[in-house]
């Protein structure tokens, strides 16, 4: 029998019958137990583990809502550009991994984000032909709905210049006509379709060593995503279910499915919710429209840069057929949607609906730009806005420069809560850092990490600490319908938990992102401890 005692805590519990405790005890991987040191330390057993916690703050296992698991694996051991600061340094990091590779082996990498750049430009297929003359090479931006790929790239893809856009993508060309080797959305897939995949044995590594690194950020669950055309749908769910086979799946997985494999989930009878306590089934996911930084967001007015008003991913009538055809079959819906224009059409959708998925909720996932009114029938309509605090932050440069002063309508988190929407939190990793005590810091302060801007950026939409700890809890939680097994430390809940090495919800809120994780705790087992 697994048994863990943890005494001299100081226990946010989000339990409302019991919300602050000293102690708890742990049997099988759930808590029997919460209260004063006192009264759980008549509760150890002999020959149980006893930790004394010498006062820290403890909360329940922090949860991101939106993370692409399998990409930010196998990401780990690919070429990372999300600190570069000019073209210059990506054609340096590109030419030290070229020298590291073997002439004709793929490099894959991502994260840049040429806003941050003193010349913001995007790089093109000449500046990595310059360093990888020898190598195919395709470098993600950091929002993952835009690529730009080498001219080896481009001849394996068989992308000339009388390749035809694809449905639902763009490949951008010169004034001659030639691809510059910037893709955007699913153009992309044109290219990722040749590359060579990674054995099975490379993809369980990966996602091993994945979650080793979540842990140590306090991260005991995950709501997992398909990246766009679902192609890492079946390795993902393959890995995950070996993993679990071996006994190491250490994570709440709460696995989202591509809605472009529609028909065979459909075929196979899977309904949300189908699973283990670590592996699960769970919405479908479906896109409204691309990304701000690619400029494929769905605008109500056009971005004031390029005069376009970006592009629906779906007809809104075949969305709206994949809905009712889900809500059918059991599943529930996850849906991106990030211009306002986007987010308008999916509300008008949810909100002429006449089914509903049962107990696990219809959910939007980040939810960017959004007018007040459509905030107000979010809320009214109960659908959860899976949301990403760090974008905040992120995003500020290709916000303001692609919308202006329409930026006041943009991440308006405090609007949600006081409409009433559940938040959930995540990160959107790749695209982000998953560190979930960055996420909230952003939630909390609007700001950098280095303190700009002064004030925070629209700081009337901040959050405080406690509705942060809940949106990668209980928000987390119920958007999954678990609410009543995970989210907050209550007896019969499976003991999921992080132990700090400050009290976030007391420090000065800038000293929020600099907290450590001192353990963490899933399953009634430590998996990590410093």
């Amino acid at each position: 029998m697994d048994e863990l005692t943890l005494l001299n805590g100081d226990f946010y519990t989000q339990d409302p019958g019991q919300p602050n405790a000293q102690a708890v005890a742990i049997r099988e991987g759930r808590f029997v137990a919460v209260g004063s040191s006192a009264q759980i330390r008549e509760l150890v057993p002999p020959g149980g583990r006893t930790i004394d916690l010498e006062g820290r703050r403890v909360l329940p296992g922090l949860s991101d809502a939106h993370l692409h698991l399998y990409d930010w694996s196998l990401g780990l051991q690919r070429l990372q550009l999300a600190g570069v600061r000019s073209r210059a340094e990506l054609r340096q990091r590109l030419a030290q991994r070229a020298g590291l590779t073997q002439p004709g082996d793929w490099i894959l990498g991502g994260g840049w984000n040429e806003t941050r750049w003193p010349v913001p430009r995007m790089p093109t297929r000449v500046d990595l032909d310059a360093v990888t003359p020898e190598h195919p090479a395709i470098l993600w931006r950091s929002d993952l709905h835009l690529a730009v790929a080498n001219t080896l790239a481009l001849g394996q893809a068989g992308i000339t210049t009388d390749t035809p856009d694809p449905a639902d993508g763009v490949i951008d060309r010169d004034a001659t006509g030639q691809p510059t080797g910037v893709l955007r959305e699913l153009a992309i897939n044109l290219v990722r379709d040749v590359i060579p995949p990674p054995t099975g044995r490379d993809a369980l590594d990966a996602i091993e060593h994945g979650i080793g690194e979540l842990h140590r950020l306090g991260l005991t669950g995950i709501h997992d995503y398909r990246l766009m055309g679902g192609a890492d749908g079946p390795p993902a769910f393959g890995a995950y279910q070996r993993l679990s086979s071996l006994g190491k799946l250490d994570l709440r997985l709460w696995m989202q499915l591509p809605g472009e494999r529609l028909d065979e989930v459909l075929e196979l009878g899977l309904r949300s919710g189908f699973g283990d306590a670590c592996l699960r089934i769970g919405h479908l996911k479906l896109f409204a429209d691309g990304g701000q930084g690619a400029r494929t967001a769905w605008m109500l007015e056009p971005y004031q840069d390029t005069g376009t008003c970006g592009m629906p991913l779906m007809p809104v009538e075949e969305l709206a057929d994949a809905v009712r055809r889900a809500e059918q079959a059991g599943l529930a819906v996850a849906v991106h949607a990030i211009g306002d224009r986007a987010n308008r059409q999916v509300l008008d959708l949810f909100e002429r609906g006449e089914s509903s998925p049962g107990a696990i909720p219809h959910r939007m996932e980040h939810v960017q730009n959004i007018r007040p009114d459509d905030v107000v029938r979010l809320g009214r309509l109960g659908i959860v806005a899976s949301v990403q605090p760090i974008h905040v932050t992120d995003d500020i440069a290709v916000i303001e420069g692609s919308v202006g002063e329409r930026s006041r309508f943009a991440y308006p988190f405090r609007d949600m809560v006081d409409a009433g929407v559940p938040l959930a939190l995540g990160s959107d990793a790749p695209v982000a850092d998953p560190n979930p005590l960055w996420g909230i810091h952003a939630a909390v302060t609007r700001q950098r990490r280095d303190g700009s801007p002064v004030g925070g950026w629209y700081p009337a939409q901040r959050l405080t600490v406690a509705e942060a700890i809940w949106g990668y809890t209980m928000g987390a939680a119920q958007a999954s319908g678990r609410q009543a097994e995970l989210g907050s430390i209550a007896p019969g809940k499976l003991a999921d938990l992080v132990v700090l090495d400050r009290d976030i919800l007391t420090v000065d809120a800038m000293e929020i992102a600099h907290c450590q994780v001192i353990m963490t705790v899933f399953d009634g087992r430590v998996v990590f401890e410093t």
